[in-house]
């Protein structure tokens, strides 16, 4: 069984309260008449609890809900807290009616240490805090006041993945592996993409600089040409009638049926995807990190540029097994032949590159944005390492040595 639900609340335990959105209604209906009819202080005089009794109980907010002495469970709710006997009021109203709230378990999920610790609670309560998710039901509980054990999914994300992915637990997702999109006859085939050849070292091919990480660092684009795949490779894929040759047009028929490909549930650092950019086009990317917990961001970088951007998890798609024959199209180098100037007094630096200024990182933007240039690899290993060149045939960075923002490095 599949519904929506709302989070009402996470256990010390890690259990997890939730609220099926088909019972809001009702429950504001209860919750509307419990507030008229109780316009006490609580119970003042002396009192003898017992274990398990009902009662209500005046919350934080002033409410009050329906409960039950364990030490103290609201049962609207779930939330446990300790209370003051003078916020407590025992009653036998409502006993007839079931609690709105479902104590929940992640399914096959197993938290490291058999049980979940602080930090992990304190991340599913700043993930999950009155948010909206999609249940999905696996195994009913032994007794009705058991746990259900769940599938749970925040923005398209299963809940399991993302714990895991954080180091809280082990997860089992087997039903989350199938919704990946990329078997092929029952195997699951390679989830990674396919990296560029490069020329013979000290051969000069064109390329055009995608993205400027500083003065050193750059992205490539080699000829696209290259990056085609015979029909023969896409046998078997979704798109294979429509004698999809290059990766342009590949990307062109998966943005026109974006719709149709599942959201991202599983999290895996590089793993391939398609995210969603700032022009409300699709392109392949990989993940990198989550950057925020409430609401999720993910940072992804895009493959086929070499740019970065952070997106929550609702711009981030399963990306088709068709779209990974393609070599990615952006290749990380650095520039040899120059280093950082020892007397640069410029005070504006790049954060990230502190040996760097900012005046250095714009002239070479200067003389490369938007611009055919050419290049010859010096080595691959351990970076891939490159001289680039105008198309007057004169190296980038001696502008940079003439406007002594950079020194020759021999």
């Amino acid at each position: 069984k599949i519904f929506q639900a709302v989070v009402s609340s996470v256990g010390q335990d890690g259990t997890i309260y939730i609220i099926p959105k088909s019972l809001e209604i009702e429950l504001d209906k209860l919750m509307t008449e419990i507030q008229s009819k109780f316009r006490c202080l609580g119970l003042l005089e002396p009192y003898c609890w017992k274990k398990g009794e009902a009662c209500v109980v005046r919350g934080s907010d002033t409410m009050w809900y329906r409960g039950k002495v364990v030490e103290l469970s609201g049962s609207n709710i779930g939330f446990i807290e300790r209370i003051p006997q003078c916020h407590l009021y025992p009653t036998t109203l409502y006993t007839g009616i079931p609690p709105f709230c479902i104590p929940c378990q992640l399914y096959k999920t197993v938290p490291i240490g058999d049980f979940w610790q602080r930090d992990a609670v304190d991340c599913l309560q700043e993930v999950l805090k009155n948010g909206e998710v999609e249940i999905h039901v696996q195994e009913l509980p032994d007794n009705p006041w058991g746990k259900l054990s769940i599938n749970l999914y925040f923005g398209g994300m299963s809940l399991s993945s993302f714990m895991a992915y954080q180091k809280y637990c082990i997860a089992e997702d087997s039903e989350d592996i199938a919704k990946l999109g990329l078997l092929e006859g029952g195997i699951l085939v390679s989830s990674s993409y396919v990296l560029p050849s490069l020329p013979v070292p000290g051969d000069t091919f064109p390329v055009r600089v995608t993205h400027l990480v500083s003065p050193k660092e750059v992205y490539i684009r080699l000829d696209p040409s290259k990056n085609c795949v015979k029909q023969s490779d896409a046998e078997g894929d979704a798109s294979s009638d429509l004698e999809l040759k290059s990766l342009d047009e590949a990307l062109n028929w998966c943005n026109k049926n974006v719709k149709s490909l599942p959201r991202l549930t599983l999290l895996r650092t590089e793993m391939p995807c398609l995210a969603e950019y700032n022009d409300g086009l699709w392109y392949r990317a990989k993940l990198l990190s989550i950057e925020k917990f409430n609401p999720v961001q993910i940072l992804v970088q895009f493959v086929d540029y070499g740019t970065f951007s952070v997106v929550p998890t609702g711009r981030l798609r399963h990306i088709p097994n068709y779209l990974l024959k393609y070599p990615v199209q952006a290749v990380r180098a650095l520039l040899a032949g120059f280093k950082p100037a020892s007397n640069d007094k410029n005070v504006e630096r790049i954060p990230y590159a502190p040996e760097w200024s900012l005046k250095a990182l714009r002239a070479v933007l200067e003389c490369i944005g938007g611009k055919q240039l050419s290049a010859s690899v010096h080595a691959v290993s351990p970076d891939i390492t490159i001289s680039l060149y105008k198309d007057d045939k004169n190296l980038v960075h001696m502008k940079l040595i003439e406007m002594g923002l950079a020194d020759l490095d021999e």
